[in-house]
């Protein structure tokens, strides 16, 4: 019996897509199938089918906004779980509860109309909470890490609430990173003036303005300590360089641009930038997309 079935048959009243295409789920805009996808509307459908998948042994991922991932070319033999569904927000004081699939726009208009303060430098980030929060993504201006008080989350055998120090924060990585779904989280925020909200979203929107357009994982490797990944991979001499229907981005050399459909190329890419920049620097980047698929080949 194939995962599909499996999941279908003890799940029918879940949302279950078969032959799930990578290629129209991430920014990159490549990679194969999944053998099925299932999109969640609540807590409760979480605590009900992550611990089946896990005592099944059911190979699966979670997929947010399908930004910095590199999904395999070949079949997922497995599961893509997904949040869709999960778009609760709620105010308590000043503190903001959001759901893993509410979108980082989503969150920005919300917080605007409560007149609350904290979240403006996500603006242009492609995202979902969820993946904000497993990712620590965020700018120099801040991260997720700066703004969680607890984060609700299913650990492998039960839904528990995570402090913030439980959430292991570290620069674009965090303990959900090991296969520990976010299911929502509650976020620190402040009240201000409709004004200066608006004001502080213009700012981070034109800051974003330069970044190259296309098909692209935003950026690829987290910046070294003190130093910029982009500027390095620029001064070893590689913007514009290009394997197969991939190239670095002469605009901004963090960004791997896809052209193609080959996400090997990608991959053959981000290898030659690391091995090429740990050559001539001694500085070996470390990757801060997250791959799909390759850990069940």
């Amino acid at each position: 019996m194939g995962v599909f079935t499996t999941v279908q048959e003890r799940f029918p009243n879940l949302s279950v897509e078969q032959n799930f295409s990578f290629a129209a789920h991430t920014t990159i805009g490549c990679g194969g199938e999944a053998e099925a996808a299932v999109s969640l509307n609540s807590i409760e459908e979480c605590a009900a089918l992550l611990p089946f998948l896990h005592e099944r042994g059911i190979p699966h991922c979670y997929l947010g906004a399908g930004a910095n991932v590199l999904p395999y070319d070949g079949v997922y033999h497995g599961v893509v779980v997904r949040f869709c569904g999960m778009r609760l927000l709620a105010r308590e004081g000043n503190t903001v509860f959001a759901e893993a699939g509410v979108t980082g726009g989503e969150l920005l208009r919300y917080a605007a109309g409560q007149h609350l303060s904290a979240f403006e430098h996500f603006t242009g980030i492609p995202m979902t909470v969820g993946g904000g929060v497993a990712m620590n993504a965020g700018i120099s201006a801040g991260h997720f890490s700066d703004l969680v008080e607890k984060v609700v989350a299913f650990d492998g055998h039960a839904v528990r609430r995570f402090s913030a120090a439980e959430c292991e924060f570290r620069e674009k990585q965090s303990v959900f990173l090991e296969g520990i779904a976010v299911l929502g989280v509650y976020l620190r925020a402040r009240e201000s003036f409709p004004e200066q909200i608006a004001q502080n979203l213009c700012y981070y929107r034109n800051k974003r303005a330069h970044l190259p357009k296309g098909k692209s994982m935003g950026c690829t490797f987290v910046n070294p300590t003190g130093i910029s990944a982009g500027k390095l991979i620029e001064d070893c001499g590689l913007k514009g360089k290009r394997i197969g229907n991939a190239f670095v981005s002469e605009k901004h050399a963090n960004f791997i641009i896809n052209c193609g459909n080959c996400a090997q190329d990608i991959a053959l890419l981000v290898e030659e930038i690391k091995n090429t920049v740990y050559k001539k620097t001694g500085i070996l980047l470390r990757e801060e997309i997250r791959r799909i698929g390759y850990e069940v080949l």
